[in-house]
Formats: structure tokens, C-alpha cells, sequence
């Protein structure tokens, strides 16, 4: 069995050096991520669902939610792709616990954007905005390097707490003209 990865998230004022502006642009911008995606891409916008569904979470997910290591919650993995390629992984996640009356409208999202549901609903509080530089494991095989930079925050509406995570992946970077090896 392999080691989880190790994960050491940190808000903005904690990240010494601080990222290039550009980077940091993106990792601390509060807005909806689906919409800025979505008009940097001219509407040329679309998610792929890669994996839905029940699972143990990580020991840095259940910290940030506030459970119990090793406690049980849905996950949704996906590719936020622009012009057809993919920008960002996404990773969310919930308590077992917190999701009561919540599933049927989590699992209807299928292709749809979980930002446009978080961002459409004004009972959702968004929390403070954290990076790191995402560990390797973490990443579908597809997309695994070292290096690449993520994000995450907590959106809390009652007892329901859902913890986004997103990583920009280097086509992003390089749709912009900005070299990823130099983030």
C-alpha cells in the first residue's frame, strides 16, 4: 500500500516567496472559477465527470471539514476543460453526515459545474482561500507532474460543508502564453 500524499495547504500572507502575481491572480481570486473559465475560453467551456461517489477521505479533507480521520464522504473528481483541453482538476468532497437531504441535488450534477451551483445559491458562504503545491498522488495518471499549483476553500451553507479543490493544470498556463515550468 502507498503512503496518502502529504498535503500543506496555506493561505496567501503564509506562502513565502509569494507565487508570481499571475499565479497568484488565480489561486486568490474569489469569484466563480466556472465563470472565469468559461469567459476566457469564448463559452468554449465543458466538464468531465472522472470519478462520483462514496469513499474514505483524506486525512487533510476530513481537518479542513472538521470530522473524524478516516470518515466516510462523497467525492466528485472532474476536468474543467477549456477549448477542449484541461485546465483544472477538481476535487470535492463532504461528510457522510452533513449531506443529509443533500445527495439527490449532488448527484444530479452530472456535466454540470459544481461552482454553478455553489455560486448560484446565496446560502452558501464561501471560507478562506488556501494553496500548495499538489502532491503528484493526488492527480489522475493523465495529468500527474510535480509542481503544479492548487487551491482550495470551504462553502458552508448550514450544516453542510463541501470542500472544493482545484488544481490548474499546465494547458491553462500555456493557453495564456505563460510558461507552467516557470510558476
Amino acid at each position: 500500500m502507498t503512503a496518502a500524499p502529504a498535503f500543506h495547504w496555506l493561505g496567501a500572507d503564509q506562502l513565502h516567496p509569494a507565487p508570481a502575481a499571475c499565479l497568484a491572480d488565480w489561486l486568490f481570486d474569489t469569484g466563480s472559477l466556472t465563470r472565469r473559465l468559461t469567459a476566457l475560453s469564448a463559452g468554449r467551456f465543458a466538464v468531465t465527470l472522472l470519478e462520483e461517489g462514496w469513499q474514505t477521505l483524506r486525512d487533510d479533507e476530513c481537518a479542513a471539514l472538521g470530522v473524524a480521520s478516516g470518515s466516510a464522504g462523497w467525492a466528485r473528481e472532474v476536468y474543467l476543460l477549456g477549448e477542449d483541453r484541461p485546465w483544472v482538476f477538481a476535487r470535492s468532497v463532504a461528510a457522510r453526515e452533513a449531506l443529509e437531504g443533500f445527495v439527490p441535488v449532488l448527484a444530479e450534477l452530472g456535466r454540470r459545474p459544481l461552482g454553478e451551483l455553489l455560486f448560484s445559491d446565496p446560502a452558501f458562504a464561501r471560507g478562506p482561500l488556501q494553496a500548495t503545491r499538489y502532491p503528484p498522488a493526488g492527480l489522475p495518471a493523465a495529468v500527474r507532474r510535480s509542481g503544479l499549483w492548487g487551491r482550495r476553500s470551504c462553502f458552508r451553507r448550514g450544516v453542510l460543508t463541501v470542500l472544493v479543490a482545484e488544481v490548474f493544470l499546465p494547458d491553462l498556463w500555456r493557453y495564456q502564453g505563460i510558461d507552467p515550468d516557470a510558476l
